[in-house]
């Protein structure tokens, strides 16, 4: 006999999940929560999932959301536990992935009496939320329809801002009262918003006169329909797009590689490059150099297209276009005229100049960081969704091709915390393989990510182990530091190694320290097995960071 919670906040929750088709909820352990994790489980549209750790399961929560596309719920007991959700939270608001949270906490009257694992939890995430909500307690007079009403609101604010919103849910005791039958709630009439758009004529007008027309395509998932639109601004050379390699756009005449080409630009190469007219597409760019070139730039228009955020990143915005990119594009490809342009043939010139000598440069190179990456590139099926890690990991990417996989990384806010926990929960959700690429200091500080008993067995973790924060020897800056402090307080030196970690969580477990034994464990990396794999490339002491500044040192040569 199935038993649910005789909760009626709890009820009446469960019933607008499903009549909105919310239907993964990732749950924490606690008694606090207990009614929510009793009452989930027993109802069969539910897809429930245990993660002990907070931090990690909002992560797990927030790859499940980017997997399907649609909410996910994570819930959790009250106390310190809601705050470990705070790191994924602020990820998934500037990337507007919709997670639904729900927090359990003690009564209102309990809040500041040092009563045990109550804090103030009521708007905690306001910062970082697209809506914050709290419960009333079932004994308050109106409850039943005040929380109903207040579940729909933040629920249609959870799919109209795809971002996270917060359910805060006070409940008295008894938490365990349980039920055999569920009372009969009304059927929902969804009012979530539509947004219509019709294109301004002036923006017509700007497009047809502009010469020197460069679109630039931060983070955002793939989209065929935008892929085919800006296919047709560019087959006749009439737009540069630039693109990276977490924009997944796939053209040869799209600009995959940045910073290949604008690593070593002059004061005179921004003036030469720079556009007339600016249109940026998606989220967070990973290039710190085409930032530093658009914001010296300075072009006289700047189109920023996305349905939520506008931000003035180059200095120089002066055009909010909140609308979905494929939507304007329709709209625009109907007026413009699509005409060849020399700007094309400019960056067409240095793209040509620029990929010969990566060429050249990789026939130099010796088992580093940068060999894994090279062959990685040339090894990993299309098939895998690709979830790199952050700091190095990403920036590596950049300047490889990985054909038409799917690729991903948490550039909302740019953190190494919880890249494993994301990917474990986006392959959870998925049908198609994934593998996570990751640095040594991020796969460490995400171990609990494993803690997973949902991990299917195609997914595969490669872990470039160059025996600290890496990054921090390539980028400009840390380097003046004693070398003492550096290696300590900085790039944190160390000499751990994942294999017992891998046995711990059931992975079976690889490891390759030189090229002959890389090039041939990668050819079977990918093969199906009975269990998830990890591969560990351990480049300690392989001067990686020197190999990579080397690299662009090459690329400054005329």
């Amino acid at each position: 006999m199935k038993k649910y919670s005789s909760k009626r906040s709890i009820q009446i929750l469960a019933h607008l999940l499903q009549q909105y088709g919310i239907s993964d909820i990732v749950i924490s352990p606690g008694s606090r929560n207990a009614p929510l994790a009793i009452h989930f489980s027993e109802i069969d549209n539910f897809h429930c999932y245990s993660i002990v750790d907070e931090r990690s399961a909002a992560f797990v929560g927030m790859g499940m959301a980017r997997s399907e596309k649609k909410p996910v719920a994570i819930t959790c007991t009250s106390g310190s536990a809601a705050l470990n959700y705070y790191p994924a939270i602020a990820e998934a608001f500037y990337q507007n992935i919709p997670l639904l949270i729900l927090t359990a906490d003690r009564p209102t009257d309990f809040v500041d009496l040092f009563d045990g694992q109550t804090i103030r939890q009521n708007n905690v995430f306001h910062q970082h939320s697209y809506g914050d909500f709290q419960l009333l307690e079932d004994s308050k007079e109106n409850a039943e329809d005040l929380n109903f009403e207040t579940i729909k609101k933040a629920i249609e604010l959870c799919f109209e801002k795809q971002g996270p919103v917060h359910i805060n849910i006070p409940l008295e005791e008894p938490l365990y009262e349980l039920v055999s039958e569920l009372p009969t709630f009304p059927t929902v009439e969804k009012t979530i918003k539509q947004k219509d758009y019709e294109i301004p004529s002036n923006l017509i007008a700007d497009w047809n006169t502009s010469q020197r027309i460069l679109l630039l395509v931060g983070t955002r998932d793939y989209s065929p329909e935008l892929e085919s639109q800006l296919t047709q601004l560019v087959k006749n050379h009439s737009v540069v797009v630039l693109s990276e390699a977490n924009s997944n756009l796939h053209h040869e005449k799209f600009f995959k590689h940045i910073d290949r080409y604008i690593y070593n630009f002059t004061e005179e190469d921004y003036k030469t490059y720079a556009p007339d007219l600016l249109i940026t597409v998606g989220q967070n760019v990973v290039s710190k150099k085409v930032k530093q070139f658009l914001r010296k730039a300075h072009p006289k228009q700047h189109w920023h297209l996305d349905e939520v955020w506008q931000p003035d990143t180059y200095f120089s915005l002066t055009e909010k276009v909140e609308v979905k990119p494929e939507v304007f594009f329709a709209k625009l490809l109907k007026f413009i005229n699509l005409e060849p342009k020399p700007y094309f043939n400019l960056w067409d010139v240095l793209r040509d100049k620029k990929d010969a000598k990566h060429e050249s440069f990789l026939n130099k190179i010796d088992f580093s960081d940068f060999y894994f990456f090279n062959k990685a590139s040339q090894t990993i099926p299309e098939n895998y969704n690709i979830h790199f890690s952050n700091s190095s990991a990403i920036r590596y990417a950049q300047l490889f091709d990985f054909g038409k996989s799917k690729i991903y990384c948490n550039r909302g806010t740019s953190g190494i915390d919880g890249s494993t926990s994301t990917a474990m929960g986006f392959a959870i959700k998925n049908a198609n393989p994934t593998l996570l690429i990751t640095g040594d200091l991020s796969f460490f500080y995400d171990i609990n990510g494993l803690w997973n008993q949902y991990i299917p067995p195609f997914v595969r973790v490669i872990i470039f182990n160059n025996g600290e924060g890496n990054i921090f020897k390539i980028i400009p800056g840390p380097g003046n530091a004693n070398p003492n402090t550096l290696d300590e307080f900085i790039a944190t030196k160390h000499h751990k190694n994942a294999e017992h970690l891998a046995k711990h969580f059931g992975f079976s477990y690889i490891k390759v320290e030189d090229e002959p034994t890389l090039d041939r464990v990668m050819e079977n990396f990918f093969k199906a097995d009975t269990q998830p794999k990890i591969l560990e490339v351990n480049t300690y002491g392989k001067n990686s960071a020197d190999v990579l500044k080397a690299y662009f040192d090459f690329m400054k040569e005329n």
